[in-house]
């Protein structure tokens, strides 16, 4: 099994690109399913879970092509298997996200029930109850949510929590639906609007997307379109909070500095010097580090996929902060790794107190998820010695390449089998 082995204490600098977003990936390559034509994606992150919804698309009958620069393109007139199997969802339970096209398009789908998830309950009943909204009939037997309609109906949908995928999947069943869905409630994020944007591009009527209530004309059918991939967000601000920890002056290019405004503010209160273009941004650190408080909520608030980066960041900073999170019940996994190095972090429930130390020392450590992970590289980038990151497909999930991008920024990093 692989892992990553950092020699800690080298400021970064120097420059880097930003992959396209896996979270917006994912859902824009499942509304494939939705046209008989071929959508071709481009700036497609090379990662686990992107290769995995490949396999998925491909055991259903979508004709999958990949070119050798990462885009990707799906043609969608053969689907002949309207199945994700136990195998499929168990490994990524973002494969619930094919539900919603399978049914507006083929009228039936079986999709295993995801079972559990290690940082929190992600329930898909939200998903359920929205297209029981739209007139689909669905069961659970053996392990799959069977759903069947003739054709979805508009409906108008509260959203009981805001749900990221909920909100995804709806929208995209809501495309071919007879008649307008209105979602209330919805997910802001970027992904969504990102996803709204390929959906459009392929002939869907979707409004409001960015807000919290999206409204869909659906029409009789979509077709085939060209469609970017986002920037990625979340590893944007995961090597922004490397270069804070570290020292130096890194730039970023092929990001969207819009949609990480809450992760700026932060390091602005850390001690960071930032500089934006349209598509790039700067970060510079050479004077002290100062504790950040640090609260996780729904976009635009501050993310949860950056919690556990900021963990770590506060734990070398002057002073202490209370980080704490309301999105997932057991994300605070890394604080036991993170403790390993050295850190000083007490927990209770939901809240995490982060009091600052003079230096953390390399050790072993095991990465839990996906963001956690994410933390232990840049604990070890700025510990004192040898540390070694076990357990590293939970990164290879999320972030392509890490360290060789690390290295280019002069970190000293490797891969070892």
């Amino acid at each position: 099994m692989d892992k990553l082995v950092i020699q800690g204490g080298v400021p970064l600098n120097g420059e880097i690109r930003i992959s396209g977003a896996k979270n917006a990936a994912l859902p824009i390559l499942c509304a494939g399913l939705l046209t008989a034509d071929t959508l071709t994606l481009t700036n497609v992150p090379h990662l686990k879970d992107v290769t995995t919804t490949l396999t998925l698309l491909s055991q259903m009958g979508v004709q999958v092509t990949l070119d050798e620069k990462m885009g990707v393109a799906l043609d969608g007139s053969v689907v002949n298997n309207p199945v994700a199997p136990y195998e499929m969802v168990k490994t990524m339970r973002a494969s619930i996200l094919v539900l919603g096209p399978l049914v507006a398009r083929f009228g039936v789908a079986v999709v295993s029930l995801p079972g559990g998830c290690a940082i929190g309950s992600r329930p898909v009943d939200l998903h359920i109850k929205g297209l029981q909204a739209m007139g689909a009939d669905i069961n659970i037997e053996h392990g799959n949510i069977i759903a069947r309609a003739k054709r979805l109906k508009g409906a108008r949908i509260f959203m009981d929590l805001v749900s990221v995928t909920g909100t995804e999947n709806l929208m995209m069943a809501a495309t071919l639906a007879d008649g307008v869905t209105v979602i209330e409630n919805a997910a802001r994020e970027p992904e969504v609007v990102d996803l709204a944007h390929c959906l459009n591009s392929m002939g869907a009527r979707v409004e409001g997307a960015g807000g919290d209530i999206i409204t869909i004309h659906g029409v009789e059918r979509l077709h085939g379109a060209t469609h970017p991939i986002i920037p990625d967000r979340i590893e944007t601000g995961t090597y922004l909070v490397a270069a804070a920890a570290c020292g130096g002056r890194v730039k970023l290019k092929n990001t969207r500095p819009d949609t990480l405004d809450a992760v700026l503010e932060k390091l602005r209160e850390a001690g960071a010097h930032i500089t934006l273009g349209d598509d790039w941004i700067e970060i510079e650190r050479s004077g002290a580090l100062k504790s950040v408080n640090v609260r996780t909520a729904p976009h635009p608030a501050f993310p949860t996929d950056m919690q556990a980066q900021f963990m770590a960041l506060n734990s070398i900073a002057q002073g202490s902060a209370t980080v704490i999170e309301t999105i997932f019940e057991n994300r605070f996994m890394h604080v036991q790794e993170l403790t390993r190095l050295g850190a000083d972090i007490e927990t209770q429930g939901n809240t995490a107190v982060v009091r600052g130390v003079p230096r953390l020392d390399g050790a072993i450590v095991m990465a839990t998820d996906l963001r956690a992970s994410a933390s232990l590289v840049i604990a070890g980038l700025v510990a004192q010695g040898e540390t070694t990151v076990e357990r590293i497909y939970h990164i290879d999930r999320g972030y392509e390449c890490i360290e060789e991008k690390l290295s280019q920024l002069g970190a000293r990093i490797k891969r070892v089998h």
